[in-house]
């Protein structure tokens, strides 16, 4: 993929990682659609402004009519409710699978078709170290993350006949409002972006951005045991 000769859509642009997505497509030379619930939050010269919440089937119906140019799309959209499984409020349970799941679900059925229709193209799906580990805490993201992860795999499979790829970028912490309240170590958003985009010019179904995602990855073969040894 030649990001140069791309028009990218990318869903919560107006801040945090989409923001830098953004950035750093325009910096490429790509035409840019920037999605956001607040359209008029966007002041990234260059972009098109697009109003759009996810959650909102009217909103991406509308989001794909004006946009039909579109040969790469970046489902970067998200929400942290802090919800636990156990006992947190189901609304908020609901809204982080409404987001992360259905609501990029939702995007890629109205775009897919695009994508084929344009002769192909590709979609980033922005998923965390937390679809692949949980730390026992905030618990419906993380589902909510894992259900994303799958329906990952599931439509690269399905999309790959159509000369549409579908990539996954897993990363943990960022320094964005998100997690302005933790005290961990994070990882600078613009360097993400830019790992983001190099994977996707590598044409990369699987892109591993931080340490910490690629230390989570290593432990899948030894199972529970390996990723969780204070259960042990």
């Amino acid at each position: 993929m030649k990001i140069s000769e791309q028009v990218a859509f990318v869903t919560g642009a107006n801040r945090g990682l989409g923001r830098y997505l953004t950035l750093e497509l325009l910096s490429r030379g790509a035409k840019v659609y920037a999605g956001s619930r607040n359209p008029e939050s966007i002041d990234i010269p260059g972009a098109i402004p697009v109003k759009l919440d996810i959650t909102n089937p009217q909103e991406v119906a509308a989001a794909a009519l004006a946009a039909k140019d579109v040969t790469l799309l970046i489902n970067n959209a998200g929400s942290s409710t802090g919800a636990s499984l156990l006992d947190g409020d189901l609304d908020q349970i609901q809204l982080e699978f409404n987001t992360h799941f259905f609501g990029t679900l939702s995007m890629v059925r109205a775009f897919a078709p695009i994508l084929a229709n344009n002769g192909g193209g590709s979609i980033l799906n922005i998923l965390s170290a937390l679809s692949w580990f949980s730390s026992g805490a905030v618990g419906g993201y993380t589902a909510a993350k894992a259900a994303e992860w799958a329906l990952t795999n599931d439509l690269r499979l399905n999309l790959y006949p159509q000369k549409v790829r579908v990539a996954g970028l897993h990363v943990g912490y960022m320094e964005t409002d998100m997690t302005s309240g933790l005290e961990v170590s994070k990882s600078n958003p613009a360097d993400i972006a830019k790992i983001a985009i190099d994977g996707l010019e590598a044409d990369s179904y699987e892109i591993v951005a931080d340490d910490v995602s690629r230390n989570i990855q290593s432990g899948f073969a030894g199972g529970v045991s390996a990723l969780y040894p204070h259960l042990s």
